[in-house]
């Protein structure tokens, strides 16, 4: 983890402005393309929200801002962030997952397998104190919805938040919503563009991504 030194920074003057406002979050809403993806996960016997989790994680871990935290003042840059996901439990309720993120993804794979399987016995609705290098991350494969809020505690949190919804087929293609949301002192829309662009390429490449 390293401070940003805010003095050179180049975004200091952005900075200073949404950090200030009550709901800096901004979100977008964009479909993307499985086709060949979900494939590549199901003749393997691969988990696909497991899949989903990892290469949305390793595709925020390739970019810069979405691994920048916001403390009190301070801007600091993780060397690399964690996704937690929400898992389904008994009664319609669900719990946490944190998992340890390495970008092997059959190491990845059975550490959170692992991890899955304990937070299914151990509710957990809390975060680690003190740390927030995390990806906050949902599924709803209910609905192919078209927008997505999170809730939102005040102060806000600095924290990435992702949702992905339930595939549709659209001509010959496979397609599934995904929601990113980021806090704007922090990133901007060329940054989310950027992570639906990186996202995209992995999914199209699934063998390059999970080997």
């Amino acid at each position: 983890m390293r401070h940003i030194n805010q003095k050179t920074w180049p975004r200091r003057e952005h900075f200073k402005v949404f950090s200030t406002w009550d709901y800096p979050h901004f979100n977008m809403c964009a479909n993307v393309d499985l086709t060949a993806f979900y494939p590549y996960v199901k003749q393997r016997n691969i988990s696909i929200n497991v899949a989903l989790v990892y290469v949305l994680a390793r595709t925020a871990n390739a970019i810069p801002e979405f691994r920048y935290r916001i403390r009190e003042t301070e801007v600091v840059e993780h060397e690399f962030v964690r996704p937690a996901s929400t898992i389904l439990i008994d009664d319609d309720l669900f719990t946490f997952c944190i998992y340890d993120y390495v970008e092997d993804f059959s190491i990845f794979a059975a550490r959170a397998a692992e991890q899955i399987a304990y937070v299914k016995e151990h509710l957990i609705l809390e975060d680690e104190p003190g740390k927030d290098d995390y990806l906050f991350m949902t599924a709803i494969p209910w609905v192919s919805f078209t927008s997505f809020m999170h809730p939102l505690d005040f102060p806000v949190d600095s924290v990435p938040r992702f949702a992905w919804g339930k595939f549709y087929e659209e001509g010959e293609s496979l397609k599934m919503p995904l929601s990113v949301q980021g806090h704007h002192a922090l990133m901007d829309g060329i940054h989310m563009g950027r992570y639906y662009e990186k996202a995209q390429g992995f999914f199209v490449q699934p063998e390059v991504v999970l080997g």
